[in-house]
């Protein structure tokens, strides 16, 4: 490596810096680079610090202003003393492995379903024309009313619709055929009389939950399309979001969001202003985090990809036991999650955001301020380097995922 950076330096003066990764820990020692080192060799640099079998693309930032250009130019422009260590922070970059497709052949009646009555849907104070839709020529097996929520199982074997007719309904994707209709329940009623609002399935694929409009959840087996347990009633409103847990044993329906994190904790928000922290083996809450100053609306965790994923990802590796597909989840949990804190963001009614670390404080990291508007949803990036949000101003804004600092808007 010493040889290499030294055969690099023969074209120009050399520059004293120091690689730190995004936490702001030393990559190694200070390395002399040369002026003309663009971010192609810079990327070699760090794989071969970091040893990496597979060459991996990073992203390099000097104060918080990505490197694009040759360092000598970036220093030049920016009037940089080349006297001092030139901290340069190294930023993995996400890599997206894509099948080429070369037509669509064939479509499930569900799709059909959600193109059209989306254009029809009726929600409270909207009143809306009501849109003829085509007749489908498998009726009697798809949706009879709007389709409302639809979710891909983590294995990408199945899809889960919820609709205004009160049913979901489980659709095998590689025969683009129906599977089951879930409706009833254990005690062997008729099960949802209102609209199923959202579903929702655990990481591990083995189950299935919706929320409905009268504050129900119910928990199904997606191999039956039976219920497995009785409805959860708690909530005195609709259910508009669940996330994150495995089983109906570990269910909490007392707010408007769950989120269950991966280090053995569950998330909650609700319009009391905070964001609650508990315990899972016992419920006990932990921490409490306030700040905001209105309603929470929006949590994301910087690992809710790998949390909601699993075991599962693009090669469709195919599992012997229970045993090595929570062994394959937590190995990918630990590599994306690094030696950093797991990280969550909240939005608000009172027009911001916070980035907290509630493992290592109760107090904010950050606030996040620029939008004019209440923040209405959040969202973390698949390797929890970015944060996006979305808000009733108009606009899309990004976020440096580990320091909170505004990067763009849209």
């Amino acid at each position: 490596m010493k040889m290499e950076i030294e055969e690099l330096g023969e074209k120009g003066k050399n520059v004293m810096c120091q690689l730190k990764d995004p936490e702001g820990n030393d990559l190694g020692h200070p390395l002399y680079l040369p002026q003309d080192a663009a971010p192609k060799e810079l990327q070699q640099i760090v794989n071969k610090l970091l040893n990496n079998e597979e060459k991996l693309p990073y992203a390099f930032y000097i104060s918080d202003q990505e490197l694009v250009v040759q360092l000598g130019a970036y220093l030049q422009k920016n009037k940089v003393s080349v006297e001092k260590e030139l901290p340069i922070v190294y930023q993995p970059q996400a890599v997206f492995r894509i099948h080429p497709i070369n037509r669509c052949s064939s479509t499930i009646a569900v799709f059909l379903l959600i193109y059209w009555d989306f254009r029809a849907i009726k929600l409270p104070c909207f009143k809306g024309p009501k849109y003829k839709r085509e007749e489908s020529k498998n009726r009697n097996l798809s949706h009879t009313e709007a389709v409302l929520s639809v979710a891909f199982s983590p294995d990408g074997q199945q899809l889960a619709s919820g609709s205004g007719d009160t049913t979901v309904r489980l659709w095998d994707l590689n025969t683009q055929t129906p599977m089951y209709t879930c409706t009833g329940t254990v005690l062997g009623d008729e099960g949802y009389k209102n609209w199923v609002l959202c579903i929702a399935w655990s990481p591990d694929g083995k189950h299935l939950v919706s929320g409905s409009k009268a504050g129900e959840l119910q928990c199904w087996d997606p191999q039956t399309g039976k219920p497995s347990g009785n409805p959860l009633i708690g909530h005195k409103k609709w259910i508009l979001e669940y996330l994150g847990n495995q089983s109906t044993s570990e269910l909490h329906v007392v707010v408007t969001c769950v989120k269950r994190g991966g280090d053995g904790v569950i998330y909650t928000r609700s319009q009391d202003c905070t964001i609650k922290v508990w315990e899972t083996s016992q419920g006990k809450l932990i921490r409490e985090l306030k700040g905001h100053g209105h309603w929470v609306n929006s949590l994301a965790l910087s690992t809710e990809y790998v949390l909601r994923t699993g075991a599962f990802d693009h090669t469709g590796k195919q599992f012997t036991s229970p045993e090595e597909m929570k062994e394959v989840a937590l190995e990918r949990y630990n590599k994306m999650k690094g030696y950093a804190p797991e990280r969550l963001v909240s939005g608000s009614d009172d027009f911001t955001m916070f980035l907290w670390e509630p493992a290592v404080s109760k107090h904010p990291k950050t606030r996040m301020t620029g939008h004019q508007q209440l923040v209405n949803h959040v969202y973390f990036s698949p390797d929890g380097q970015w944060v996006a949000s979305a808000s009733f101003d108009k606009s899309v804004k990004l976020w440096n995922g580990t320091t909170g600092k505004f990067v763009a808007a849209f």
